[in-house]
């Protein structure tokens, strides 16, 4: 095991030679207690078939912000505001606005690497046959690339691209290369603050001059393979969710707040089928007047010291 896995990198450092903190987007929060560790440890390895369901909490710890923390998360920091499905839709300024944007976030988006939560997952699957599947509200890949096999995507990945009418498949770094031969700019400058979803703000004039790429194959609008706000979660995807959850026995909930009814209706369907549930988070959920266990800890505090 690598000294990444042993050890979070609190520092990344960017093409230019400067520092940056992959911690700046984690909420304030108090050191884990003893106590707390024991309780998750007892939850996890009193668990035959767990179910762990992963919110933008645990992907705070790689450099990837939140929606609704406070001081730290998007809507604190910026005026963010996440795209709407109908307006994408709609609206082909809307489309030139969101692909800039992403055009200008991927570069720093796509390099963000997993860490010692996403490895511990991995490892609870993999060498401790614990765990039988993740379901993530995050499309940032990040479960992938630390190892993990049986992953729903709720929310879709954002290093995949689809066209919306002839349904091809694209990956997300050759249509980077394709727009990176019709614009040079200074990817550093232009990042601030990156989004959940990978975007970052960029000016006015440049996301108005933007080209949208279109499919090769038929000249439909391609999309990022995710669920934009206002739009559905497959029904098939729902299922294969529904099934999963009843043929485990315990769910754990990671860095996810369940404000978003795709999270919180898997935690009720949990609750209902009388699993055993627990939640790590920082801050208030909405099930914390209904979980079994609840743990206010940072997920990188308290996971790796269990695996």
């Amino acid at each position: 095991m690598n000294n990444f896995v042993k050890h979070v990198r609190h520092f990344s450092i960017n093409s230019k030679g400067y520092s940056i903190s992959l911690e700046q987007f984690v909420p304030k929060h108090k050191p884990a207690r003893d106590e707390d560790i024991q309780l998750l440890e007892n939850f996890i390895f009193n668990s035959k078939r767990l179910l762990v369901l992963t919110g933008a909490g645990i992907s705070t710890e790689s450099g990837i912000p939140d929606y609704r923390s406070e001081v730290v998360g998007l809507y604190a920091r910026t005026n963010h505001k996440p795209i709407q499905h109908m307006e994408f839709m709609r609206s082909n300024a809307t489309r030139q606005r969101y692909w800039a944007r992403n055009f200008v976030g991927w570069p720093r988006f796509s390099k963000s690497q997993p860490n010692a939560v996403h490895f511990s997952i991995k490892k609870l699957e993999i060498d401790h046959k614990i765990v039988h599947t993740v379901v993530t509200q995050n499309v940032d890949n990040l479960h992938y690339k630390a190892g993990s096999q049986n992953v729903i995507e709720l929310h879709g990945n954002g290093h995949r691209v689809v066209c919306l009418q002839c349904n091809k498949i694209y990956d997300r770094y050759y249509i980077q290369e394709k727009l990176k031969n019709k614009y040079d700019i200074d990817f550093d400058a232009m990042t601030k603050v990156i989004g959940t979803d990978g975007d970052v703000a960029v000016p006015e004039e440049f996301s108005a001059n933007f080209t949208v790429p279109t499919c090769e194959s038929c000249n439909g609008i391609l999309k990022p393979d995710i669920t934009f706000f206002g739009a559905n979660v497959p029904k098939s995807k729902v299922d294969k969710v529904k099934e999963n959850v009843t043929m485990s026995d315990s769910l754990l909930v990671l860095g996810s707040s369940l404000s978003v009814f795709s999270g919180y209706r898997i935690f009720l369907q949990a609750l209902e089928e009388g699993k055993n549930t627990c939640i790590v988070n920082i801050g208030r959920t909405r099930a914390d007047d209904q979980v079994k266990l609840k743990i206010e800890a940072k997920c990188g505090d308290i996971l790796p010291k269990i695996c």
